[in-house]
C-alpha cells in the first residue's frame, strides 16, 4: 500500500520533482559555484517569514540532509515587532515547512516607524545589526539570507538609475563589523518567478514584510524605487523575455577595460591611469 505523504513532504517533493530545475538545480548551482557553505560551518538561516527566506531555510534544510559533509543550521527568527497574527502566521509556516525557528524579539519596527525619512534603510541596517549579534552569541560563522537573482538584477539598474554607480550584491561578502562572520546569499541563482510559483503550487501564502510602510507600498501609497524598478523591467520583458538573465550574466562578465572609470578597495581609477598598459584598447 502506497504511504501518504504528509504536507511538509509534499512541499519537499514538488522541490525535488516539479521544481527541481528552476530552484533546486539553481539553488545548488550557487552553493557550488560561489563556494558558500563549507565542512563543519554554523550557519545562522536569517527566516523573516517571508517567501524567500522560508524557501531558503528549505533548502539549506534538504542540502544539509543530503550532503556529503556535515553543517549545522539555526533557524533564527527575529520579531521586529510583528502583530501577533503575522507572528502566527510565521509559525504557523514554518511548521508547515518543517522548519524549527529559534525567535528573538526586538523593537526595530517601533524606532524605525518614528521617522519620517528613510524608515526601511533604518529598518535594515538595524535588523542586520541584531541578526549578526544574535548569530554571533550562537556562535555561528555565516548569516544566510534569501536575496535572489532579480533582487541582484534590481538593485544593478537601481544603483546606476538613482546613485551613478554600477554595483549590486554578490553572493557571498566579509562581515565589516564582525571580522568572524561570513554573509551567503544561496538563492542568488534562483529566479523570483519560480519562487511563487513554487508557493502558488503548494497553496503557501506568507507575509511581505508586515510593516506599515511595507503595506503601503504595495497599495502604490508609497514612492518605492524598488516596485518601479520590477514594473520596468517587466516591460522590458515584453519585448525580451531574456532581460534578466542578460543583466545576470553581465555581472559575471564586466570588462573592465571599457570603462572610463572604477573604484576598487574605496579608491576611484580612471581609465587613464591604466591606458598605456592595457594598451591595446581597439577604438
Amino acid at each position: 500500500m502506497k504511504r501518504i505523504l504528509t504536507r511538509t513532504e509534499e512541499i519537499e517533493r514538488s522541490i525535488f520533482k516539479t521544481y527541481k530545475s528552476s530552484l533546486w538545480a539553481p539553488f545548488l548551482t550557487a552553493v557550488n559555484r560561489y563556494r558558500l557553505i563549507s565542512e563543519n560551518d554554523r550557519i545562522a538561516v536569517c527566516i523573516s517569514g517571508g517567501k524567500d527566506s522560508m524557501l531558503m531555510g528549505k533548502l539549506l534544510q534538504l542540502l544539509q540532509r543530503h550532503s556529503d559533509f556535515p553543517f549545522e543550521l539555526v533557524f533564527l527568527t527575529m520579531d521586529p515587532g510583528y502583530s501577533p497574527k503575522h507572528r502566527q502566521m510565521i509559525e504557523g509556516n514554518a511548521e508547515t515547512l518543517g522548519l524549527p525557528l529559534t525567535f528573538f524579539e526586538t523593537n526595530i519596527f517601533e524606532v524605525s516607524g518614528t521617522l519620517n525619512k528613510k524608515p526601511c534603510y533604518l529598518c535594515a541596517r538595524m535588523r542586520r545589526g541584531h541578526l549578526y549579534n544574535k548569530a554571533r552569541e550562537l556562535k555561528c560563522n555565516k548569516i544566510a539570507l534569501g536575496h535572489h537573482l532579480n533582487d541582484a538584477v534590481e538593485t544593478t539598474l537601481m544603483a546606476m538609475f538613482y546613485s551613478s554607480k554600477l554595483e549590486t550584491i554578490i553572493p557571498k561578502s566579509h562581515s565589516e563589523n564582525f571580522p568572524e562572520m561570513e554573509l551567503i546569499r544561496p538563492m542568488y541563482c534562483v529566479k523570483e518567478e519560480s519562487i511563487l510559483n513554487w508557493c502558488a503550487h503548494n497553496d503557501l501564502h506568507f507575509i511581505n514584510c508586515a510593516c506599515r510602510f511595507s503595506e503601503q507600498a504595495e497599495h502604490g501609497l508609497t514612492d518605492s524605487k524598488r516596485l518601479e524598478t520590477k514594473n520596468l523591467i517587466r516591460k522590458l520583458k515584453q519585448e525580451n523575455p531574456y532581460i534578466e538573465d542578460n543583466i545576470f550574466r553581465a555581472l559575471h562578465a564586466v570588462q573592465i577595460e571599457s570603462f572610463p572609470g572604477f573604484k576598487a578597495d574605496g579608491e576611484m581609477h580612471s581609465f587613464l591611469d591604466y591606458y598605456d598598459n592595457f594598451g591595446k584598447l581597439k577604438i
